[in-house]
């Protein structure tokens, strides 16, 4: 009971952590908001945490010498499965030469890595990987077409690295 307690504590706060993601994405109105980077982050957690509870079942039952389990494998196909969604997402507009919701994409992806990253027990690259903090909005980007665009506070999320590489 005591594993199962961590898995659903595991999940829950990888699906915290992105929603915070989706949450800045649904405040200004763009796709993969609030729920679809939860359920992404919460997923990818549950299904690492469960890989290790593959291996650890097919190791009592003594079927590792008739199936081998690979926890890497479900990770793998974690980002096959994500990155076919977010290749979903992304739309080219023929006429105007234009890529749209590119960055949808990649949010989902990310979401996918904090979601890996807290069910290895990873949770401080998990937490360290953005950081939260306001920032306001200057200047509207000319190809916006809406003139009355509000202005205001703005909560966006930066990446940090984990480590000086220089």
């Amino acid at each position: 009971m005591n594993e199962e307690l961590t898995i659903l504590v595991h999940v829950m706060l990888a699906a915290f952590l992105c929603g915070i993601i989706g949450f800045e994405r649904e405040t200004y109105q763009k796709p993969a908001g609030l729920r679809t980077n939860m359920i992404v982050g919460g997923a990818s957690a549950l299904l690492v945490l469960l890989g290790g509870v593959i291996v650890f079942y097919f190791n009592e039952q003594g079927l590792t010498q008739y199936v081998s389990a690979d926890p890497i494998r479900i990770i793998q196909a974690i980002v096959v499965g994500v990155s076919f969604i977010g290749a979903g997402t992304v739309l080219q507009i023929e006429r105007e030469y234009k890529i749209k919701f590119l960055t949808t994409a990649a949010t989902i992806f990310f979401s996918t890595g904090i979601g890996i990253a807290v069910a290895l027990a990873s949770i401080y690259p998990g937490l360290r990987g953005f950081r939260i903090h306001p920032h306001h909005q200057h200047a509207d980007r000319a190809d916006r077409r809406q003139t009355d665009q509000k202005k205001g506070e703005m909560i966006f999320l930066q990446y940090a690295p984990l480590c000086d590489l220089s």
